[in-house]
Formats: C-alpha cells, sequence, structure tokens
C-alpha cells in the first residue's frame, strides 16, 4: 500500500493552474498514477522531478519536489507540454540548437 503524503500547491502552481484550466484532480492523477520523464535530484531544497500523464484525453506536465522528512509533495508548476518543446509523445524534449 503507498504511503499517504500531504499535497501542498505553491502560489505559481495555483497561478498556473487557473490560467491553463488545470485541476486540482488532474495534478493528483499525474503524480499518483504517471510517470517521471525528468529527475532534478540536485534541486533545493528539496529534489523535484517532472512528471507527465494524458489525463482526460490532454498531455499534463507537473513539477513536484518531494520532502521525505515531511512527508509532503510540493507542486512547483503545471502546465500542458506544447509540441515546440516536446516531441509528439509529450515526454521527449526537443533537440535545441545553439
Amino acid at each position: 500500500m503507498k504511503e499517504k503524503c500531504i499535497i501542498v500547491f505553491k502560489d505559481h502552481a495555483i497561478i498556473r493552474m487557473l490560467e491553463r484550466n488545470i485541476n486540482r484532480n488532474e495534478i493528483i492523477e499525474t503524480i499518483e498514477h504517471g510517470e517521471i520523464i525528468e529527475d532534478y535530484k540536485d534541486d533545493y531544497p528539496y529534489p523535484s522531478c517532472l512528471m507527465f500523464k494524458m489525463v482526460n484525453h490532454r498531455p499534463i506536465h507537473v513539477v513536484v519536489a518531494n520532502d521525505i522528512g515531511e512527508k509532503k509533495k510540493i507542486i512547483i508548476t503545471v502546465y500542458i507540454p506544447d509540441k515546440t518543446t516536446f516531441k509528439s509523445d509529450f515526454k521527449t524534449r526537443k533537440k535545441t540548437l545553439i
């Protein structure tokens, strides 16, 4: 059985949810059943990751930090990935030319 944790929404994430019409249930679905597509182990103050899930026929990305000590998942930002940045699977970043 999965251990329960507290989900905390940063102000920035709440603003983005409203702007992008992404609701709380879609975010919870993504963090509970989605997949980690990028891992940011060195983020401070907590390691974080980019998660992906198709929810209600649209791709959702959630950046979530993990405060393991306090058993919290902190939602940093949420967005709908676009095809200018991600390949058609919405998981793989396109290579950028420098």
